[in-house]
């Protein structure tokens, strides 16, 4: 029965490339008519089928991480690339629509995010080991989307025009108070302080986060301009000029998303302007992957547009700028996954297989999704007056533009 429910799901998914599925009977089937994206594996044991009939995404992500579900080169990337490539293209059995409806009308349940669980949900991830993190994410361990400005950037320096164009974002003048709402290991802050002669408040959930934040405020000699804090944002009680939060907002949950804003505008002055810089869905709103949700982003939700416009004119905020970033993540992941396989002999001395092939699959899949699927970045500027924001873009661009026409000259 469970081999049927997964031929079935199968033989209507894969409408472009193909897929060769070995089953632990022996027997093998192919899916799909071919082309760009062509794949190979294995089901080497029988304790898989009820899983993934039952719970595809969960039942998938649990097979690899286990080795009950094995690639030819264990190319993880190609598979699920393959899978979400195809996930809304095919005809899907009326099962598995009427399960992802179900997940979809209840993501609230799943990311009820109170202070108590926010800080686990944290410490779930971010505290694992600052040195894995920094292998993989680069020097200045910025671990959101990188902003490919140009062709032929870096990594690193693409992260660097990412806080460039955010800082633009925020209108900064030397003196200026700023909030950094989920600061990360510190190198927003510490960049908006030294580059731009700001004050920078940094608030954490992570101890592991704030150590070195304030290790490397110290070492920059900015600890006085600088200062990290391990709070929850819902207890600040303060005003500040520009607020700035670079991939916090995924943490919230639908839930928690008009608190979210509600305090933004209690925090911001009145002339004050933020950047909400998050992971954003463009198609229907959907519930975060259940294998997402327990091995990696407990409490993580990915909201889109029609989530997030009530709870901003709710807030009082005014929208006074949307940037919809696509195709920077894909290649963003893509460094980290290299970085991260070049590690491999580190990271097997700190971690078993186990642990690998669930980062590796975490890795490929979040890849596949911003490249195969409807995810993008979201570049919310907002502001309690609409004034407090020039009328046009220019101000983003006048040093682009005058590098662009001095090279014509």
């Amino acid at each position: 029965m469970w081999k049927t429910m997964i031929d079935r799901l199968l033989r209507g998914m894969i409408v472009d490339g193909r897929l060769t599925l070995h089953w632990p009977d022996g027997s093998t089937s192919r899916y799909g008519p071919g082309g760009k994206i062509e794949v190979e594996g294995r089901l080497t044991d029988e304790s898989i089928l009820r899983d993934i009939a039952l719970r595809p995404r969960l039942g998938i992500g649990e097979g690899y991480m286990d080795g009950r579900l094995t690639l030819v080169d264990d190319d993880c990337y190609s598979f699920l690339a393959l899978m979400v490539r195809n996930l809304h293209r095919g005809n899907m059995p009326r099962w598995f629509r009427a399960a992802e409806a179900l997940r979809s009308a209840t993501p609230a349940l799943a990311t009820r995010n109170g202070l108590a669980r926010s800080s686990r949900n944290v410490q779930h991830h971010y505290d694992i080991s600052d040195e894995l993190y920094a292998r993989m994410l680069g020097e200045d361990m910025q671990y959101s989307c990188a902003y490919f400005a140009r062709p032929g950037l870096s990594l690193d320096e693409a992260q660097a025009a990412k806080k460039a164009h955010i800082a633009g974002k925020l209108l900064l003048e030397p003196g200026m108070h700023v909030l950094d709402i989920g600061c990360g290991w510190g190198g927003m802050a510490l960049t908006l302080a030294r580059d731009y002669g700001a004050r920078v408040t940094g608030v954490t959930l992570s101890q592991n986060q704030l150590a070195t934040a304030q290790a490397r405020a110290e070492k920059a000699g900015l600890a006085e301009q600088v200062e990290f804090r391990l709070i929850d944002y819902r207890k600040l009680d303060e005003k500040f000029d520009r607020v700035v939060s670079i991939g916090m907002l995924e943490h919230v949950g639908l839930p928690q998303l008009p608190t979210y804003f509600n305090r933004l505008h209690d925090l911001l002055a009145p002339d004050g302007v933020a950047l909400i810089h998050t992971i954003g869905n463009l198609a229907k709103p959907h519930a975060t992957s259940p294998w997402l949700a327990k091995y990696i982003f407990p409490g993580g939700y990915i909201p889109a547009q029609s989530e997030l416009s009530p709870a901003i004119e709710n807030a009082r905020l005014a929208t006074t700028d949307l940037e919809v970033w696509r195709g920077h993540y894909g290649p963003t992941l893509h460094a980290w996954r290299d970085r991260f396989e070049s590690s491999l002999d580190w990271v097997r001395r700190h971690y078993d297989e186990r642990f690998i092939r669930m980062w590796r699959f975490y890795l490929c899949g979040c890849e596949a999704a911003f490249v195969e699927g409807p995810q993008a970045v979201f570049h919310y500027q907002l502001a309690r007056d609409q004034h407090a924001v020039p009328v046009t873009r220019n101000y983003l661009y006048r040093q682009d533009a005058a590098q662009m026409l001095h090279a014509a000259q």
